[in-house]
């Protein structure tokens, strides 16, 4: 009996042990999503959404995977529907039915009544996505061959370029591998901030996840969006438009601070960026990888 309540109190702690794990399991990705921001491994769904226009984003997602699951699900009943009840055996001699007007009508108006109830919310969202109302800074992203510079027209024209860092320093600083800049454009949170990109050689891509912002940066010409972070953390993104030899150099890092942050960053970043007036080279710009 003794041993036997020796193994009763094992076989429970041992229960009780990989509940435990469990559970730590399962809210390590919340945990973690809330510092490292981005996608995590084994992760379930999209990038955890930092911004209203990455909301709306998911929001329009998911109403489309509901849509397109009820689509498949009546398509396959329809295909199971006519193996049964319409094979070889059940019928010898087949139909020879041309015309249905009726279901002629309705697989036309059907799929029309679909198309428009996702273009009416598809172009909400891009009237959404395209225009900042009333934004409270600027943010001007330039491409290069292979690096941005970023500038605050609000901020007294502060500029500064960005480039990748090495992997030994992305260890170093805890940053992704290859994702890792040596100068992140620093912004406040819950604040309407208008990004203004363009380029000064060929097309690139300013593309920032978590933010819902793709915007092409293309020579000659200023494209527009907008983003306005969440919440207070660093996220990452990259280039997606092949724009050359380097083009997996060209990270993307935002680090989201408090507004009363923001402000002492600018101070700091203004003397850390300052142009030398007799040559007009920037004396803290970092040297391109």
């Amino acid at each position: 009996m003794g041993g036997r309540g020796v193994v009763g109190t094992a076989g429970s702690r041992f229960k009780g042990a990989c509940l435990s794990l469990l559970v730590a399991l399962a809210a390590m990705p919340a945990a973690l999503a809330d510092t490292i921001e981005q996608p995590l491994p084994w992760q379930m769904g999209m990038q955890p959404a930092a911004s209203p226009v990455r909301q709306h984003i998911d929001a329009l997602h998911d109403e489309l995977l509901v849509i397109i699951t009820l689509i498949t699900l009546f398509v396959l009943g329809l295909l199971l529907y006519a193996i049964v009840r319409f094979n070889a055996k059940r019928n010898p001699v087949p139909s020879k039915t041309t015309h249905a007007p009726l279901i002629e009508v309705i697989w036309t108006v059907v799929p029309i009544l679909i198309l428009v109830s996702i273009a009416i919310p598809s172009f909400k969202l891009l009237y959404y996505m395209d225009k900042a109302a009333n934004p409270a800074m600027t943010v001007k992203v330039t491409g290069h061959q292979w690096y941005w510079s970023y500038q605050y027209p609000d901020q007294g024209g502060l500029s500064f370029d960005s480039n990748i860092l090495s992997d030994a320093d992305d260890v170093k600083n805890g940053d992704p591998r290859l994702l890792g800049v040596d100068n992140p454009v620093v912004v406040p949170v819950n604040t309407v901030i208008r990004i203004l990109v363009t380029s000064t050689d060929v097309i690139h891509s300013w593309f920032m996840p978590s933010m819902g912002v793709q915007e092409y940066a293309v020579p000659g010409r200023t494209n527009e969006s907008w983003m306005s972070v969440n919440h207070v953390g660093r996220y990452f993104g990259q280039c997606n438009q092949i724009c050359g030899v380097n083009h997996s150099f060209m990270p993307i890092e935002i680090e989201a601070v408090s507004k009363a942050d923001f402000e002492k960053w600018v101070a700091a970043a203004k003397k850390k960026f300052a142009r030398n007036d007799a040559s007009g080279l920037r004396l803290a710009a970092a040297t391109a990888h």
